[in-house]
């Protein structure tokens, strides 16, 4: 019926990039892959679980006690859905409530300075850390001198408990030393109050999660976990603040990434344009100085 209707009808009624009968199509099908696509990793997810439940079972010669999972079924539940607008898109949990959106990803330095930044369809930051670091190091090798790139290093990166995973803190190294939050933000930063610094040798029998507890507790771990909040956070805010940076004008995975490239360019001017300020007025206030002290 719809498709019936005169272009006029049409397009008072749908957003001019929907009006046109293949672009809906289009995005339709777009839909309904990312929903296959779903289900079909939940279903393989799900036979993973009854696979290691059959392999113990075996190993044992004992059958689990509980409720046996359910079998695997990669067809799709008919009360999923997907967005029809903007199908790269997905559902993302923040602080206040759930929005259809995408996951945006920076690293800063202590200047707040944005040296990596990406779009993600992931709600999750854990898979991301190691993605952000890897482009974080080339760009600071990209703009290092010739004799120096050899060099580089990130030195100590911070992050927060949404990037914790044992996997992550595995790839720590000598040139980029890894300090990550093991629980939430306020939670953390009241352990680290409360805490007293660790004393005597650290123990061999210690887990991952141990050792970056034990970490965050040092004098040194403190330290650097508390500049996080004076470095990442503000920056989140000033582009939300001075660049409306709080949702994306465009659609599309791509197009959001370009927006977000733009976004973070806009906050390293804005830097580097009030640091160049801040030094041209010391500068002259200088100058004035030892001009009155010559008259």
């Amino acid at each position: 019926m719809e498709d019936s209707q005169s272009a006029a009808q049409q397009g008072a009624a749908l957003p001019k990039a929907l009006a046109r009968r293949e672009e809906r199509l289009a995005r339709l099908r777009n839909c309904k892959e990312k929903l296959e696509r779903r289900a079909a990793a939940a279903a393989a997810r799900q036979q993973a679980k009854i696979d290691a439940r059959e392999a113990e079972e075996q190993a044992t010669g004992k059958r689990k006690r509980g409720r046996k999972p359910k079998a695997a079924d990669p067809s799709v539940d008919p009360d999923t859905n997907a967005n029809v607008t903007d199908p790269d898109s997905g559902i993302m949990k923040t602080r206040r409530g759930w929005l259809q959106g995408y996951n945006a990803q920076i690293v800063v330095t202590t200047g707040q300075i944005i040296i990596a930044n990406d779009v993600t369809t992931d709600a999750n930051d854990v898979q991301q850390l190691i993605p952000m670091l890897t482009q974080a190091q080339a760009n600071v090798v990209a703009v290092a001198d010739a004799d120096e790139k050899d060099s580089v290093a990130l030195g100590a990166v911070v992050a927060d408990a949404g990037y914790w995973s044992e996997a992550n803190a595995a790839t720590e190294t000598a040139d980029c030393e890894l300090i990550i939050a093991t629980q939430k933000d306020h939670k953390q930063r009241a352990a680290l109050r409360d805490a007293l610094p660790p004393r005597g040798r650290k123990p061999k029998s210690m887990t991952a999660r141990e050792q970056m507890d034990r970490k965050l507790r040092t004098r040194h771990g403190r330290e650097l976990y508390c500049r996080r909040g004076a470095s990442v956070e503000p920056v989140f805010g000033q582009m939300k603040d001075r660049q409306d940076a709080r949702h994306f004008s465009m659609r599309g995975l791509e197009r959001c990434r370009g927006e977000w490239n733009l976004q973070a360019a806009v906050h390293n001017i804005r830097k580097l344009h009030s640091e160049s300020a801040r030094r041209a007025k010391k500068i002259r206030k200088q100058a004035a100085d030892r001009a009155r002290k010559t008259a």
